[in-house]
């Protein structure tokens, strides 16, 4: 991280950071005072979101299902492919709770980021100790993407939108296959719901 001053704020994204074991550990040890924000979003469209990107990179990959079930007519679901795994979340916040209290935490509803950009924005300006700059005023919802976009800077370039990678359509997923995937993750919500004191009605 590089050297912040005082009345700095350094910021770090890294998703994976979330779901990498030894993570918590090495980020205590570096500084025991980090904050940490976790956007999370429901898990079943999360791991179909995941396999839409692979897809995108290599259409020759299998189906959704015979990635995601080790038995399809026991429905057994595969918790070692990656994109099942990481929508865990009661798990991998198990990891971190060892090194940090959850008062350094902030969890973010990735639908509220999409449904009220400003108001999830509001939590992490007052979370970080910030004056709450980034209202409604500096949003738009595009709808070609789906997504709500940054508008420009006065005097600033074109407004900021996400990626190519973000907003493209979903593969149809089979219905009864969506339903196995959301009764596997409801103990696992409902865990994640508790733990965090957040209920992010996705059950």
């Amino acid at each position: 991280m590089p050297r912040t001053l005082e009345g700095q704020i350094t910021m770090e994204k890294t998703p994976s950071y979330f779901v990498t074991k030894e993570a918590p550990r090495r980020i205590y040890n570096m500084s025991r005072d980090t904050k940490l924000i976790v956007v999370v979003r429901n898990p079943v469209t999360r791991a179909i979101s995941d396999y839409t990107q692979t897809l995108s990179k290599n259409p020759s990959i299998p189906s959704f299902q015979a990635l995601a079930f080790k038995n399809l007519s026991t429905g057994l679901i595969d918790t070692s492919w990656s994109a099942v795994r990481i929508g865990i979340y009661a798990k991998h916040l198990d990891n971190w709770l060892q090194y940090f209290p959850l008062s350094k935490f902030l969890f973010v509803s990735g639908e509220r980021l999409v449904s009220d950009p400003a108001g999830e924005m509001g939590r992490v300006q007052d979370f970080l100790g910030l004056q709450r700059v980034v209202t409604d005023k500096h949003f738009y919802f595009n709808e070609t993407k789906g997504f709500p976009c940054l508008k420009k800077p006065e005097g600033g370039s074109k407004p900021r939108c996400l990626g190519k990678s973000k907003g493209r359509p979903h593969p149809k997923i089979d219905g009864q296959v969506v339903q196995r995937l959301r009764e596997f993750y409801r103990p696992f919500n409902m865990k994640f719901y508790q733990m965090t004191g957040q209920d992010f009605g996705w059950d």
